[in-house]
């Protein structure tokens, strides 16, 4: 009788064991296959999300051992919404858009700055049509200008004339959210001015439009940036930051050699044809992030656009923890 007993003990330790063991097998699966399901990042077409693509082509992703898949996205709208509905992990993005989302509660962090202006490489330029001999934002008073309202394009549009001595109360501003339908219009006469981002504000200039300012002497205004979702940056800090490493190491690639990238630029980004082999490839910032100054004076101009009741703290909106060292 004891030697059963002792028979039937060990069959229920042994079912025990090989329940936890089949549990914890379990639970090591659905941990492996949760940090192998690929960062999600939203990138528009634009030059800004070209380290991306350097950083894919030289296989710096796989190198560094961080599943990644793009999300192409045709516009601003378009990411936000897959951002909301937590399609995406991450978005190249700009700063008021993390103010978008952090209005009510922390959703967003930027983490990295993606592209900013330098000297002879601007972000956005504010250009008169074709014909028009308009040469300093002092002359657009009157004058209906082509921005997308509430946007990046609409705050750089008002810092820049304002730092160069425009009247803003005496400027009339026509919203036109396609970048494409904003440029047509531009050339076609049927807007006076516009504020466009290179290397389509280049591609109208080399078609005839006029220069009346642009962001080179002003770096400040102008930034795009790549966020990511609250809870990726929690669960998945280390994929996160590992991204950031091969981003920064494409954008150091690009700074170094820009021209050896030009045949995957022209895939990759849209490059109007009449600028395709003589545009300049900008250099890309490195490991940085917008300062508190920056994000102050944007916190100031949603303030004065009704954006904000009140400003947003820049600790919780922006962290530099995942920067690559």
């Amino acid at each position: 009788m004891k030697v059963f007993q002792n028979i039937r003990k060990w069959l229920f330790i042994g079912g025990v064991l090989a329940t936890l063991n089949l549990g914890f097998s379990a639970f090591l699966f659905a941990q492996n296959t949760k940090d192998a399901d690929p960062l999600k990042i939203a990138l528009l077409p634009i030059l800004d999300t070209f380290p991306y693509y350097v950083a894919e082509a030289k296989g710096y992703f796989d190198e560094y051992g961080v599943s990644v898949r793009a999300v192409p996205v045709t516009s601003g709208l378009e990411r936000d919404q897959l951002m909301q509905s937590g399609e995406i992990d991450g978005m190249l993005n700009e700063m008021i858009t993390t103010a978008n989302f952090n209005r009510d509660r922390v959703q967003v962090k930027t983490v990295i700055s993606a592209r900013k202006a330098y000297p002879h490489y601007p972000l956005f330029r504010v250009l008169s049509s074709p014909g028009i001999k308009l040469t300093s934002p002092a002359e657009l008073n009157d004058i209906s200008i082509g921005i997308s309202k509430n946007t990046i394009i609409e705050y750089v549009t008002d810092r820049l004339l304002a730092a160069q001595g425009a009247d803003l109360n005496r400027i009339t501003k026509k919203s036109v959210p396609s970048i494409p339908e904003r440029f047509q219009l531009l050339l076609q006469g049927q807007i006076k001015a516009a504020t466009l981002p290179d290397p389509l504000a280049k591609s109208a200039l080399d078609a005839g439009a006029g220069h009346i300012a642009d962001d080179s002497i002003y770096p400040q205004y102008s930034v795009s940036v790549l966020s990511f979702h609250l809870k990726t940056l929690m669960n998945k800090p280390k994929a996160v930051s590992l991204f950031l490493k091969a981003w920064d190491r494409a954008a150091a690639d690009i700074n170094e050699n820009p021209e050896s990238f030009r045949n995957l630029l022209s895939q990759k980004i849209r490059v109007p044809k009449n600028i395709q082999q003589t545009y300049k490839i900008p250099p890309y910032p490195r490991r940085e992030i917008p300062s508190a100054d920056q994000w102050a004076d944007v916190m100031r101009w949603m303030e004065s656009k009704g954006l904000l009741v009140s400003p947003l703290s820049y600790k919780y909106s922006i962290s530099s923890d995942y920067l690559p060292q």
